[in-house]
């Protein structure tokens, strides 16, 4: 007597398979789109998801002025912690 396996056809489940964690669960694998709502938050995520307030665009006319406007620039990005404050040199 031999009995033959007919393959079956997987049944829909509705659920995204782009998406999967590894065995063992230290790897998740996200094939799609990932949206962060705002105020959301990822712990361990090395960025705060927000918004960096508008910067003007510079009107400097001379170089110490865009130097000036640089340097707002670089100490906006490190108050909104896109950037680490490093070392600062007082000329």
């Amino acid at each position: 007597m031999t009995v033959e396996w007919a393959p079956r056809e997987p049944e829909p489940t509705g659920h995204n398979t782009l998406n999967y964690t590894e065995q063992g669960g230290e790897v998740t694998h996200i094939g799609g789109t990932l949206i962060f709502e705002k105020d959301a938050f990822v712990e361990g995520l090395p960025l705060p998801y927000r918004q960096m307030g508008h910067q003007d665009q510079s009107a400097a006319t001379t170089v110490a002025a865009l130097k000036d406007d640089f340097n707002e620039l670089l100490m906006r990005l490190v108050a909104s912690g896109f950037m680490d404050e490093g070392e600062t040199t007082e000329e």
